[in-house]
């Protein structure tokens, strides 16, 4: 009987971490959409790490219009971004290297270039440019950093394959 009541404490307490993670911490969310393919795709499980503080690179999650759109950060505030009609980006007058990408794609651009990042903001591009609708449209704009809801740690679903 006591083992039993131990075990339903350790799972009491165990569920109570995760919880309290799973709030104040991370995020699990579910991506739907292919604006980020190749890294990720419709359907895919990820956990973010809740935090308004991101790098370019980063995998960001962040509300628009009541719902969560998941970019990669392109440029930081103060930052001038441009794209040409054949989807090169430069910040900062520099050629952005961009070895996630399958293709280059000017994609749906409505802005005017070059765009300067406003303070506390990022400028946010799909992987997927051709279909993505990013900061290059002003529908989407430059993210606030209030809006941003996680950085992106890792996918769980599907499980990543192992290299053999």
């Amino acid at each position: 009987m006591r083992m039993l009541f131990a075990a339903a404490v350790s799972a009491i307490f165990t569920a109570a971490i995760v919880f309290l993670l799973l709030t104040y911490a991370f995020s699990v969310m579910r991506i739907y959409g292919d604006s980020m393919s190749p890294a990720l795709f419709d359907g895919d499980v990820v956990i973010a790490q809740k935090t308004s503080s991101l790098e370019r690179g980063d995998i960001c999650i962040f509300s628009k219009d009541g719902n969560f759109l998941c970019k990669r950060v392109i440029g930081l505030s103060g930052d001038k971004i441009s794209v040409d009609e054949n989807g090169v980006v430069s910040v900062n007058g520099e050629q952005l290297d961009e070895p996630y990408l399958n293709t280059k794609n000017l994609g749906k651009s409505t802005v005017d270039y070059p765009v300067t990042v406003p303070e506390n903001s990022y400028f946010v591009m799909g992987d997927n440019r051709k279909t993505s609708i990013d900061s290059r449209s002003t529908v989407v704009g430059c993210v606030d950093s209030r809006q941003v809801k996680g950085k992106l740690l890792v996918r769980i679903l599907p499980t990543p394959a192992i290299p053999e």
